[in-house]
């Protein structure tokens, strides 16, 4: 696969971030774009356990919730460090006014865009997503499509994230970031 090296605009001059509910494809995604622009690719749940040493699960199931999103919060804006790279953060972290207004102030942010029956489709794969637990993916993906997609829309650029090879979105974000 080729790098591709996009003329100099603030989207790529900066951090690129990519935001959407759980199973859009952050991660798979943000891999895949940071190795065509030829930058670092960084996933903020990885960044999170590592530095507290337990996996997000663990977290949300021994502190909760809140204690997690404070935790978040702290290493999206580590994170965020002017350098460019490609950072795929968890479902959550966009809702947080602190962490949306950094990100929208200092990076480039992207939503994945996905439908709830999609992302169920997809993350009924693995068990490791503490808001799923013992709980209907269609459903709960319905509730949260519901509530955060008004606050995802707020970044600048929104990608439609279907049934099609990774590929295509990474080529849809390249297209995006030179308009």
């Amino acid at each position: 696969m080729q790098t591709q090296v996009l003329p100099d605009s603030a989207a790529t001059t900066r951090p690129i971030v990519l935001v959407g509910l759980m199973g859009a494809g952050k991660s798979t995604v943000g891999r895949r774009l940071a190795q065509r622009l030829g930058l670092a690719f960084v996933d903020a749940d990885t960044e999170i356990e590592t530095a507290a040493g337990m996996t997000v699960a663990e977290i949300f199931e021994r502190f909760g919730e809140a204690h997690f999103r404070d935790g978040e919060r702290r290493v999206i804006a580590r994170l965020i460090d002017g350098t460019p790279k490609v950072i795929a953060t968890g479902g959550g972290a966009f809702i947080n006014d602190e962490t949306r207004a950094l990100i929208l102030r200092e990076a480039t942010a992207i939503w994945l865009d996905a439908d709830p029956a999609v992302l169920a489709e997809r993350v009924r794969r693995r068990d490791t997503r503490p808001l799923l637990r013992g709980r209907d993916p269609h459903q709960v993906l319905r509730d949260l499509a519901h509530t955060r997609n008004p606050i995802y829309a707020q970044a600048p650029i929104r990608i439609p994230s279907v049934h099609a090879p990774h590929e295509a979105t990474v080529t849809a974000i390249l297209r995006a970031l030179t308009q």
